[in-house]
């Protein structure tokens, strides 16, 4: 015969892996525009706890450890926090933050940005000339 607890813990984690799926840490892409998918990227966390014995006491002290009853429990906690969106727009990929710490990690993550900026502005056919003449 099977004990008690296993039960507990088989129906507390089916009901985690019905709260937390894929979808909840990668959501479903959202079209933006003509072409452009947004992507919402979430951090899970969670925590599970299973507890369980069997109960003595003193009216049945002196029976066998399998007619003792069980006490048990289980409980679980889920954290959902938002961490951004990848933005696919053609063949450039973007990284747009859900929350921004300081300026000093907004930078870090504007620079693949200011890079392909310069990128493309050096690669113009007059070498970005006729930008400059217009400042």
């Amino acid at each position: 015969m099977e004990h008690p607890i296993g039960a507990l813990m088989q129906t507390a984690m089916a009901s985690i892996k019905d709260m937390v799926d894929v979808n909840t840490v990668v959501g479903q892409p959202v079209q933006a525009g003509a072409d452009a998918t947004v992507i919402p990227i979430s951090r899970v966390s969670f925590g599970y706890v299973t507890a369980g014995g069997d109960l003595c006491t003193s009216e049945n002290a002196g029976a066998q450890k399998e007619d003792f009853p069980f006490a048990g429990g289980s409980g679980a906690g889920v954290s959902v926090q938002p961490v951004g969106f990848l933005v696919v727009n053609g063949s450039t990929v973007r990284m747009l933050p859900a929350t921004c710490s300081s300026v000093a990690d907004r930078m870090v993550e504007l620079i693949p940005t200011v890079m392909e900026d310069v990128k493309s502005f050096i690669s113009k056919p007059d070498g970005g000339a006729s930008a400059m003449t217009r400042m």
